[in-house]
């Protein structure tokens, strides 16, 4: 990491974005929303894998650069130890379906690295954090909806 300063540094997610057997259609859009989001300043891609799981159980982990993967993306990418333990990957890779694919993207959140120095100058230090499943946003905006068309 000899060119982020860790005094600067914004916090560090990963998202798992699984693509089930037979659903898989990869144009490039998923890579070309990843550049944009690097370049814009949001994100700094730190690592992509490939989790693919066959129809046996058994799963092959891949560096995106293994893979044959698109260039501006291996490009972003920083030269990091690991950042997720194979044991990490074993627990995400658990969840997945037979015969699918996931990306794995480890990510700074830069936007909100000011935040971060800010609050690690006054002291304090990143002690949790989450994220809430679009799915359970959906599934809340519409217990509200149902709440306030029966009021």
């Amino acid at each position: 990491m000899s060119d982020i300063n860790l005094d600067e540094l914004g916090p560090v997610d990963y998202l798992v974005v699984e693509f089930p057997a037979g659903q898989q259609n990869f144009t490039g859009e998923i890579a070309e929303e990843l550049v944009r989001l690097s370049e814009s300043g949001t994100i700094r891609v730190l690592d992509v894998l490939l989790l693919m799981k066959d129809e046996a159980g058994d799963v092959d982990v891949l560096e995106l650069s293994d893979g044959g993967g698109v260039d501006e993306i291996v490009q972003m990418e920083l030269q990091l130890a690991d950042l997720l333990a194979a044991e990490d990957l074993a627990n995400l890779a658990i969840e997945m379906g037979p015969g699918s694919v996931a990306g794995v993207l480890v990510y700074e959140n830069v936007w909100a690295a000011p935040l971060g120095s800010a609050a690690r100058r006054a002291g304090g230090q990143l002690a949790g954090g989450g994220r809430v499943p679009i799915q359970a946003l959906i599934a809340a905006a519409a217990g509200d909806d149902q709440d306030s068309s029966e009021g």
